[in-house]
């Protein structure tokens, strides 16, 4: 199994979904920690390389929640950004925030 690590404010704007969103969000990172894939996923090219989001949707409202995730490396999955969406287009400021810990963490990893 590998270990979830939050990048940035992910963990902390995941605990302010509302309790439905929020155990979906915990059960999707769940399977991606026992390698499976997640119940509803997009790939997500103009955030990086191999990053995908997590897409949820709470009912009876039909709001829209998002956790940006990379799963590519052996040693964890990285959460990288995590929001409620507003709107159908993502918005800007939620792809730079998922662009800036991607770009992160890949320095970091670099050997």
């Amino acid at each position: 199994m590998k270990k979830a690590v939050f990048r940035g404010n992910s963990l902390n704007d995941i605990r302010t979904f509302p309790e439905p969103a929020k155990k979906d969000a915990g059960y999707a990172i769940d399977d991606l920690q026992h390698g499976r894939m997640p119940s509803d996923f997009k790939s997500m090219p103009d955030v990086g390389s191999g990053v995908y989001e997590i897409r949820i949707s709470t009912p009876p409202s039909k709001e829209q929640y998002r956790v940006f995730y990379i799963a590519k490396f052996e040693d964890a999955i990285y959460i990288l950004h995590a929001f409620h969406k507003k709107t159908q287009k993502t918005a800007q400021r939620d792809l730079e925030a998922g662009r800036k810990q991607y770009k992160t963490l890949i320095e970091e990893l670099k050997p």
